[in-house]
């Protein structure tokens, strides 16, 4: 079948998107959870080591015989969804449109290992309040599929995202990033600041204290700015002993680890969940922070697309990218807003964050974690709505 339209236009075009997993994929889980190969555990470790063997087991058995995969689905079919394909790559996003004629755009971009699950409750409340909501999967990421070639890291998703904006016919918006989506927000809103009116962030690496501040900074610091900065050293060097295995992992050899988790959707349950309890606002297991079927729907958007590997692969583009952990040290002149969360990985220095952008708004949240869409979407909805309300 031959089409009279330009290639141009084919491949600029936008195609309403349905999620619909054959049933064969469903009963090809339900099999494997019943033949998991479990390992030993060593007596009262706890979490220290990993996802404990009774919890996980637990887990497990709510996923094979409690959890509703459809009614799931049926709940993100409810807001539109759309594919498209930008720099050869298929992107996938939600949009949600507000009505209103003076809409602000607004782009929400989740990072690793979470997905737009993450920002389901934030849209019907942010539409209400007169913002466009337009939500990308990151690419390699659920049904934004793999990148058929490398070279896929921070500021070539912020290019292909800017891109994903002109075509719905936005010049101007708004960002909020969390985990690589604030670094991707923060990417795009430095180089784009023509059409970037602000970027609300709830991680700032580059904000990050890294080592005690010289006798010439210390005497320019407030008593309690140099207590920011000792918590700050504190956390990071926790992080670094004891929580960057996965990093490691997922920086260097992601097709290794990808064979694992594509294959044994409880090792792939396993490895998101430890990152939900670890990085949450929890203290026992991580449903205390993130409702226990949402966890599940967004680990089967790992599974049911396949992209453990893909996934993970923006860890490897990044350390090897020259930029490291710590993203780009170039200074942001777009307005910028700083969430700080006190369960979270590692804590900005307001400090430090001033001298490499422009904020205007620094905000310490009293609870959440690493995944505020889903731990506190009331705080973080209000922060936004009250952050955006000076850019419309």
């Amino acid at each position: 079948m031959t089409s009279d339209r330009p290639h141009t236009e084919i491949a600029t075009a936008v195609t309403p998107f349905r999620i619909e997993i054959p049933d064969a994929d469903l009963a090809d889980l339900r099999d494997r959870l019943a033949r998991t190969r479990w390992p030993d555990e060593l007596p009262g470790v706890g979490w220290s080591q990993g996802v404990p063997l009774a919890y996980l087991k637990e887990l497990t058995a709510h996923w094979r015989d409690t959890y509703d995969w459809r009614r799931h689905e049926a709940e993100l079919n409810r807001f539109p969804q759309f594919t498209t394909t930008v720099d050869g790559t298929t992107v996938h996003f939600l949009h949600v449109r507000s009505g209103a004629p003076d809409a602000l755009p607004l782009v929400l971009l989740h990072g690793w290992p979470g997905s737009f699950v993450e920002f389901l409750d934030l849209i019907g409340p942010l539409t209400e309040a007169g913002y466009d909501v337009v939500v990308p999967s990151l690419p390699g990421y659920a049904f934004s599929g793999p990148p058929k070639k490398p070279g896929w890291g921070i500021q070539r998703i912020a290019a292909a995202f800017a891109e994903l904006m002109r075509r719905l016919g936005y010049a101007r918006y708004g960002l909020h990033g969390s985990d690589w989506g604030a670094m991707i927000a923060r990417e795009w809103g430095r180089l784009h600041p023509e059409a970037v009116a602000a970027v609300h962030l709830t991680m700032l690496p580059s904000a990050v204290a890294t080592a005690e501040p010289t006798e010439e900074e210390r005497a320019g610091l407030l008593e309690g700015q140099l207590a920011e900065v000792h918590a700050s050293l504190e956390q990071r060097a926790h992080v670094q002993k004891e929580e960057m295995g996965y990093g490691i992992l997922q920086s260097t050899r992601p097709q290794t680890l990808g064979y694992a988790l594509t294959d044994s959707p409880v090792g792939q349950l396993a490895w998101i969940t430890e990152k939900f309890k670890v990085w949450t606002d929890s203290r026992h297991t991580p449903e205390e922070a993130v409702d226990r079927d949402r966890l599940l729907t967004n680990v089967m958007l790992y599974w049911l697309t396949g992209t453990a590997t893909s996934s993970a692969r923006l860890y490897y583009e990044t350390m090897h990218s020259g930029a490291g952990w710590g993203g780009t040290a170039v200074p942001s002149t777009t307005p910028t807003a700083v969430a700080v969360l006190p369960a979270d990985l590692a804590r900005p220095v307001r400090h430090l964050a001033d001298r490499s952008d422009a904020v205007v708004r620094w905000t310490e949240y009293p609870r959440g974690g690493h995944f505020p869409g889903l731990e506190v979407p009331d705080l973080l909805l209000d922060d936004l709505r009250e952050f955006f309300r000076a850019f419309r």
